[in-house]
This record gives structure tokens, C-alpha cells and sequence, in this order.
């Protein structure tokens, strides 16, 4: 991978990782209200679940960042994605004036997916453990 090839995948990454980062401290800072939101979406377990969730959040994030195991981490995120996609924003059975939002949001979290896919299947580039490792 070249060095401007390079720049486009830290640059992709990052991007990545601006949606992910954030949500997952967020959560840290208000773990009970997202508790209470699991819940109400019925997901079993809700605490475990939340805990999971930061984690793959916040670790992933950190791995993407610093583009440590990229492939196998832009796998996870990608399955972590689309389970939140279809327990989250399940516009099919949201109320009408609902719906809209949330079939934006399942179908921009099915393109997060779609650029996690072909991460998974690219080199990290230059500015990663990744790369430094192949060098």
C-alpha cells in the first residue's frame, strides 16, 4: 500500500471511529438510562448487554484507531452493527411517524457496515500495527 493509500485508510478509519467513540463513552457516562432503554427495546439481560456494548464500542474504536487487528475488528463491529441495526431501528415495525427516522438510520448503519466490510478485506496501511508488522 502506498503512502497516499495509506492516508485514505487512516483517514477512513477515523471516520469510522468518530461514529463509534463517542456512542460508547456516551453510554459509559449514562449507563443506567441506557439500561433503561435496552429494556424497553426488550433486550434480555440489558446490563451485560450495555457493558458489551461499550466495550465493543470503545475497544474496537481504539483498535481502528490505532489499526490494531483491523480485520478482524471491522468484522465485529460490522456484526455488533447490524445486530443494533435490526434490535435498534427496526423502522418495519416503528409506529408511522416513527418510521422514517428509523429506516434512515437502519440504512445508514447498513452503509457503516458496507465500509467495515471492505476494511475487513484491506491492507491497514502504513499508520497502523498492522502495517508496522508487515513492513
Amino acid at each position: 500500500m502506498n503512502a497516499s493509500q495509506s492516508l485514505i485508510n487512516i483517514l477512513g478509519r477515523l471516520l469510522i471511529v468518530a461514529l463509534f467513540l463517542p456512542a460508547g463513552i456516551s453510554k459509559i457516562g449514562s449507563f443506567e438510562g441506557t439500561v433503561g432503554y435496552f429494556n424497553s427495546l426488550g433486550i434480555p439481560a440489558a446490563s451485560l448487554a450495555v457493558a458489551i456494548t461499550i466495550l465493543i464500542e470503545v475497544v474496537g474504536s481504539l483498535a481502528l484507531l490505532v489499526g490494531y487487528k483491523t480485520k478482524i475488528v471491522a468484522i465485529i463491529l460490522a456484526i455488533f452493527t447490524l445486530a443494533a441495526s435490526i434490535v435498534g431501528h427496526a423502522y418495519w415495525a416503528a409506529p408511522a411517524e416513527q418510521a422514517f427516522v428509523a429506516q434512515l438510520l437502519f440504512f445508514k448503519n447498513i452503509a457503516v457496515i458496507g465500509g467495515l466490510l471492505i476494511l475487513a478485506t484491506s491492507e491497514s496501511g502504513r499508520f497502523s500495527f498492522d502495517g508496522r508488522k508487515s513492513a
